[in-house]
């Protein structure tokens, strides 16, 4: 134990300071560290004339990722690294494609001896957390902007969206979106042009979803047709409003999709949750009922079908929705957060307490905001 004490206690020391240093690093420094696994995208059409620029990083050595719009179209695609004066290589093809969360994953064509990587945030960041942005906006390459998260927000089938008020510009597309760890939180996928510093991110969380699959090229990529399916464009449009927090103008385009295709489940989940947003309770029960006939196991929907029997008073439905969902997906935790509302606003602070010591165990964060809502320890 003699000999071993002091091994212990200089790794301690050690992991100490090594906690302290990326702790106090400043911005000057955490983009420094970061900025290599940042790229400029350029995109270029058959005959080589230039189609659009956009940014990126790279989740895996080898792997970038990027706006889905920013490459669709292209036949050849170059990233541009940002460190040093920069090395410009070729992207042979697509290895994932997201077209809901509007991401792709590029496979790029490059020497693995410098190996780049962005480490991805665990947890959502909080209302006013300081950010900052790295991209490729106006083709003024390595451009760093900061500022602050103003809201976290939710697209059904989409996951969550951070709206930051980091200046964001032409070309930002695809552009990491850092927290004060160095932590890749989002990426930049709209920027409200009727607004001030309004932009939007879609919430890292999705970028587990693209996993690397087979190599296909950018010309396999195939172009988005609004006057083909009349329900998919719909949908897809009303996606687009959704983003933007425009439920009025998004319910007209679900409940076309809806009308034109009465098999799609997720249409009706959308027309659910907008009529939830209008505060419409009783038509987005109907709703999400409609879409649970078609998908009775999804958890996802039992879940939105408590929230609107929640708002519309009915708390033995939505207690009933919630432990549903639950039973079917037992680690959901915004289920149990739910659940533990309910059975809170039921009165019950038994049943309400069991669900906190289970959401304690599932997401430390969702358990703070629920202890300071509603007092349960």
């Amino acid at each position: 134990m003699k000999r071993i004490f002091p091994q212990l206690l200089l790794l301690a020391v050690s992991l100490f300071s090594f906690q302290q240093t990326h702790a106090q690093e400043s911005l000057p420094d955490l983009v420094k560290r970061v900025k290599p696994a940042v790229v400029a995208i350029a995109t270029y059409d058959a005959d080589g004339e230039p189609v659009m620029t956009g940014s990126g990083f790279f989740l895996r050595p080898g792997e970038v990722v990027t706006n889905l719009h920013v490459i669709r179209g292209a036949k050849r695609c170059e990233v541009k690294t940002l460190d040093g004066k920069g090395k410009v290589f070729a992207v042979t093809g697509t290895l994932a494609v997201d077209e809901e969360g509007d991401l792709v994953l590029l496979s790029v064509d490059m020497p693995r001896e410098r190996p780049r990587a962005s480490e991805i945030a665990s947890v959502l960041p909080d209302e006013g957390e300081s950010i900052f942005v790295i991209g490729n906006p106006l083709k003024l390459e390595g451009s760093v902007t900061d500022g602050i998260v103003s809201a976290v927000r939710e697209v059904p089938n989409v996951g969550k969206i951070i709206q930051i008020t980091a200046p964001i510009s032409h070309g930002n597309s695809g552009s990491p979106v850092f927290n004060l760890k160095g932590q890749v939180i989002g990426v930049v996928t709209v920027k409200v042009t009727n607004g001030q510093n309004i932009n939007l991110a879609i919430g890292a969380a999705r970028l587990a979803e693209l996993k690397p699959g087979q190599l296909r090229a950018l010309a396999a990529l195939p172009m988005r047709d609004r006057y083909g399916d009349v329900a998919d464009s719909s949908y897809r449009t009303g996606l687009d409003s959704l983003w933007l927090g425009n439920y009025d103008n998004a319910l007209g385009y679900f409940e076309t999709a809806a009308n034109r295709n009465p098999r799609r489940a997720d249409a009706w989940v959308q027309v659910g949750y907008c009529k939830v947003k209008q505060g419409k309770n009783a038509d987005a029960i109907r709703a999400y009922q409609h879409a649970l006939e078609l998908s009775p196991e999804s958890e996802e929907i039992h879940n939105k079908l408590g929230d609107a029997y929640y708002y519309a008073g009915r708390m033995s439905q939505a207690i009933a929705s919630y432990s549903r969902a639950i039973s079917l997906q037992p680690a959901f935790a915004d289920a149990h957060y739910n659940l533990a509302v309910a059975y809170f606003e039921s009165g019950n602070q038994r049943l309400a307490l069991n669900e906190a010591k289970i959401l304690r165990q599932l997401d430390g964060k969702l358990y703070e905001k629920l202890v300071n809502e509603t007092r349960l320890e």
